[in-house]
C-alpha cells in the first residue's frame, strides 16, 4: 500500500470514529450535584393524608418531579429554611416550577393537625402540600424513607422538639426515588438537579 493510500485510510477511519462517538457525547446527561441515589431498595412509596384531608400517595404526582421533607412545624431552625429553599429552588424553575411537587411530612402529628399544616406550609408555597398521619403510620414511613427521628423529653412547660435529619428527597416524574439533598444544600443546586429530572 503506498504512502498516499494510507494516509486517506486513517483520515477516513478518524472521521468514522469520531462521527460514532458523536451521538454519544450529544446523549451524555450533565451529571447531578445532589446525591444520585437511584435504584435504592427505599423509599418507595407512602400513605398519608394531606392537609386538605385527602388520602394521599406518590401516584397522586406522576408526571410532577417530587421534593419530599419531613420536619415539624414547632422547628426553630432547619425546617422554615428548607421549606423556604424548596420554594426558591422552584422558583428558579420559571415556568417549569409548575411541574414540581414539594411535600412536607409532620414527624409531629400531636401538635400538628391538618388546620396547622393548612397555614404552615402553603405559607411557604401556595402548591406545597402537608402532609401527616397516625403516630405510627409516621413512624413507618420515616423508616422506610430511612429517616432518623427522635421526640425529645418536654419542658416544664410541656414544650418539646424533634431532633431530626434536614434532608430532602427527590422523585422523578414517573415516581421513582432519585436524589438525596442534605440540609446545608444550597436552593441553585436542587433547581438544577431539577431541571434534570424533568427533561
Amino acid at each position: 500500500m503506498n504512502e498516499a493510500r494510507r494516509r486517506l485510510l486513517l483520515r477516513a477511519g478518524g472521521l468514522l470514529a469520531l462521527t460514532l462517538a458523536l451521538p454519544s457525547c450529544a446523549e451524555k446527561q450533565e451529571p447531578f450535584q445532589g446525591t444520585d441515589i437511584t435504584g435504592v431498595d427505599w423509599g418507595r412509596d407512602f400513605r398519608l393524608g394531606d392537609h386538605t384531608g385527602r388520602p394521599r400517595t406518590l401516584a397522586d404526582f406522576r408526571g410532577k418531579a417530587v421534593l419530599l421533607f419531613f420536619g415539624y412545624t414547632h422547628c426553630p431552625d432547619a425546617c422554615p429554611t428548607t421549606l423556604a429553599k424548596m420554594a426558591r429552588a422552584v422558583e428558579l424553575l420559571g415556568e417549569d416550577g409548575a411541574r414540581v411537587q414539594g411535600l412536607f411530612v409532620t414527624l409531629d402529628p400531636a401538635r400538628d393537625t391538618a388546620a396547622v399544616l393548612g397555614q404552615y406550609v402553603p405559607a411557604f408555597h401556595p402548591d406545597f402540600l402537608g402532609l401527616r398521619g397516625s403516630e405510627a403510620e409516621v413512624a413507618r414511613t420515616a423508616g422506610d424513607f430511612k429517616l432518623f427521628f427522635a421526640r425529645q423529653a418536654p419542658d416544664a412547660s410541656g414544650f418539646y422538639t424533634v431532633d431530626h435529619q434536614a434532608a430532602v428527597l427527590a422523585f422523578d416524574p414517573q415516581g421513582r426515588l432519585r436524589l438525596y439533598f442534605r440540609g446545608k444544600t444550597a436552593a441553585q443546586v436542587i433547581a438544577h438537579d431539577l431541571r434534570i429530572l424533568l427533561q
